[in-house]
């Protein structure tokens, strides 16, 4: 179980990176949003990983706050974006 949750961290990892990259050279702010948006959802799902492998409830409600302000943040810069538009 330790190994596959390593080899899953890893796979995470790495399109973290990928996100990080198209966020550094996005064309426009509408795809790094979407970048920073998507990075948003790895950490709140890794988080919830290592809740369950160190059986410790508090990640889950870090997890949950991250992806709450994952989600406000994206509403405010697509109001942004669309008001500049």
């Amino acid at each position: 179980m330790s190994t596959l949750m390593v080899l899953g961290a890893i796979v995470y990892a790495v399109l973290a990176i990928l996100l990080f990259i198209r966020f550094i050279e996005g064309p426009t702010a509408a795809d790094r949003m979407l970048a920073v948006d998507m990075i948003d959802g790895l950490a709140c799902l890794m988080l919830v990983f290592y809740s369950i492998y160190t059986q410790r409830a508090i990640y889950l409600d870090i997890a949950i706050v991250t992806a709450l302000l994952g989600f406000i943040s994206t509403v405010f810069v697509a109001r942004y974006l669309e008001r500049r538009m």
